[in-house]
């Protein structure tokens, strides 16, 4: 699914398989990245899709995982086979992916069990600028829904793109969910003011006025 002349959705519930949360494709020109990863057991429709967005002269440098959970990640270690891609999560969440820690990851949820896979570069801190072919993408750590989670930001054809699953949460004790961190973070991402939001699994928002509205629902449902 196109969303902008640079950025697709290659995965997703109905793209790949059910369960899987968006799994995102963004070009740079001469290279490539994906936003998460599904589950894994679409994994051969991810790699369909992708194929008919860029050619595999194409390579892709980053697979960004914005947090720990199995819909999201279950199939990261394939695709990083797959492509060559190096994974990168934030440090708070890696060390569960490092250690296949079934229930922090919810992989207990899907009736699954997730395989340790090892994640390429750890980010540190708050915030990572990733330079990518002919731009870049930023990563800030936006803690709540899981320890670790974080949004992506970049830009195409001067629109402002946040890639921010999984704005909607859920918080549970489980998944060492921080309802004072969930907080911060979309008080966080409302000032950011993207043009376009890809949520990981509520779909695609356009517009200022729209990312907004959606982003401060799920700060006043929460209290």
């Amino acid at each position: 699914m196109k969303i902008t002349d640079t950025i697709w959705q290659v995965g997703g519930d109905s793209l790949s398989a059910a369960g899987d949360g968006a799994v995102y494709l963004a070009l740079f020109g001469a290279q490539a990245v994906l936003i998460d990863a599904g589950c894994g057991h679409g994994h051969k429709k991810i790699v369909a899709n992708i194929k008919q967005i860029i050619s595999l002269a194409v390579p892709i440098k980053y697979l960004f995982l914005t947090h720990c959970h199995f819909d999201h990640t279950g199939g990261a270690d394939a695709l990083r086979r797959e492509f060559g891609c190096s994974i990168v999560a934030h440090e708070q969440d890696a060390v569960f992916l490092e250690t296949g820690d079934s229930e922090v990851t919810a992989a207990s949820w899907y009736q699954a069990s997730l395989t340790k896979f090892r994640i390429n570069h750890k980010m540190q801190g708050g915030r990572e600028v990733f330079s990518i072919g002919n731009g870049s993408i930023t990563a800030l750590h936006a803690p709540g829904h899981s320890p670790g989670s974080m949004v992506l930001l970049t830009e195409s054809r001067g629109q402002k793109v946040l890639f921010g699953q999984d704005v909607h949460g859920p918080l549970h004790p489980s998944l060492l969910s921080n309802h004072g961190d969930y907080i911060a973070s979309l008080t966080m991402l409302l000032g950011l003011e993207a043009d376009i939001l890809c949520e990981g699994h509520f779909g695609i928002y356009r517009g200022r006025d729209n990312v907004r509205q959606f982003i401060q629902s799920f700060i006043s449902d929460a209290g």
